[in-house]
């Protein structure tokens, strides 16, 4: 690919190049809010690493799903652009798991844009896992949209986002359903049982990369950090004391378990809900000069305020399952944004802790979009029965009580990658507040809305 193409590659198809070629660190790339940046600590993004490499058979590669301005993600809103410009043939339209069905028809570009059309409008790629042999509940119906024939008991259709690919040091579990994360290992050897997974799954391979390939890939991705560094109101999120964009989050300290409000801090330390500390100092700022200065002062003072509202906003809590279903955790009680996206600075969960919002419930909650997603039907031993649009965890333990569940991923970059949850089920961040707002009774009144929007995008 030639230099020129370059940028239009990281945009909009991901990257497919060999040979000593890096990019610049901090990588820069726009999004709707500003502009988000990644910084490598190997000291720059080399484009020779096997993650940019096909190691499979369908021409993809790591980065046909995980792109850098994306968020690491992919988004639909560029997913749309690649297939316009490939008519539907780049190498992340592969009927194997980017169709709604594997066995789709995808002769000609308008049957392609039907077969690819959960990928194109929300981004979800199609996974495929059976109930388990040792399962205490059983499938009784499949609702599927597509009329797929390779939906079956043995290999549900889930239809979920692609998980960022940087910020990685901070996880607890690798993926949504917690499947990767083993008992005893590392975070590298996790993401090495991933990138082998992905590449004989999604890139379709012949044989298994090499651990020396493996392991690369876990290193390049396990040493990119990315967030928001530029606000097109704000200005840079890292002046005026302020600490946003990726280099301090680098540095950010993190444990398994730091700031667990269930006790498990490994270190004794209590729980602190003021999790996040990035524009704190925002919350009074000197008098702006100019109407332009003040335009950008008053949207940092939103800010600001928004992170206190994560930060302090109190709530009640109840009905999530691995939460309030927890021994010692109470099935109703006070709590904040952090008491669930606790580690500090970076939002997700500090232990490995699957939960159920509701995001997956069929009926689905208010405001949430979850068109063209299978719905499935089970019967508990306990002779509940449960209708969900994905099983979550429960198709890796087995458990009832897991039906539903998936873990909450680091918050940091979301400017830069919607659709929300795991299911793309939320368009925008304004969708997210507000599926929150109804379904945990928040009281938002619509300037607090906007400014709890305006931190989350800051991030």
């Amino acid at each position: 690919m030639r230099h020129s193409c370059l940028l239009l590659a990281m945009l909009t198809c991901g990257i497919t190049l060999v040979g000593n070629t890096s990019l610049p660190n901090p990588l820069l790339t726009p999004d709707t809010s500003g502009v988000l940046a990644t910084y490598s600590k190997k000291g720059s993004i080399n484009l020779a690493n096997p993650f940019f490499q096909v190691l499979g058979t369908n021409g993809r590669t790591c980065g046909s799903c995980h792109v850098a301005s994306d968020g690491w993600t992919v988004t639909p809103v560029h997913l749309q652009a690649r297939f316009s410009i490939s008519q539907g043939l780049d190498p992340i339209f592969r009927p194997v798991d980017g169709a709604n069905c594997p066995s789709a028809d995808i002769s000609t570009v308008e049957a392609r844009r039907q077969a690819y059309s959960m990928l194109l409008s929300k981004g979800v790629i199609r996974v495929s896992i059976g109930v388990p042999a040792n399962a205490d509940f059983k499938l009784l119906a499949i609702n599927d949209p597509h009329d797929c024939p390779e939906t079956t008991e043995a290999g549900l259709a889930l239809f979920r986002r692609p998980l960022p690919a940087a910020d990685l040091p901070f996880l607890t579990t690798v993926m949504w359903d917690g499947r990767e994360t083993l008992p005893g290992k590392s975070l590298l050897a996790d993401l090495e049982d991933q990138a082998l997974g992905a590449t004989m799954g999604h890139a379709q391979a012949s044989a298994p990369p090499s651990q020396a390939q493996l392991q690369s890939i876990a290193e390049f991705e396990s040493s990119n950090y990315y967030a928001q560094l530029f606000d097109q109101r704000a200005g840079n999120l890292n002046s005026h004391g302020a600490t946003g964009g990726p280099f301090r989050l680098s540095t950010q300290p993190f444990h398994v378990g730091i700031n667990d409000p269930l006790g498990g801090d490994p270190t004794g330390a209590k729980f602190n809900p003021v999790a996040f500390s990035l524009f704190s100092s925002w919350s009074q700022l000197p008098e702006s000069n100019g109407p332009e200065e003040e335009a950008s002062a008053t949207t940092r003072l939103a800010i600001a305020r928004g992170e206190s509202l994560f930060n302090t906003h109190t709530f009640t809590i109840s009905g999530v399952a691995g939460l309030n279903d927890r021994p010692g955790v109470a099935a109703s009680f006070t709590g904040t944004c952090t008491t669930c996206h606790n580690t500090p600075n970076v939002g997700n969960h500090s232990t490995a802790m699957p939960l159920n919002i509701g995001v997956s419930d069929y009926p689905a909650r208010s405001g949430l979009d979850i068109s063209g997603l299978p719905v499935y039907t089970f019967e508990c031993d306990s002779g509940n029965t449960v209708q969900t649009t994905d099983p979550g965890r429960a198709l890796i333990s087995g458990k009832c009580s897991d039906i539903g569940k998936v873990k909450g991923p680091v918050l940091r970059g979301l400017a830069a990658r919607a659709p929300y949850f795991h299911n793309g089920s939320a368009p925008t961040l304004s969708d997210v507040v507000d599926f929150y707002q109804r379904r945990f009774d928040f009281k938002l009144s619509e300037q607090q809305k906007q400014d709890l929007i305006a931190f989350l995008k800051s991030l």
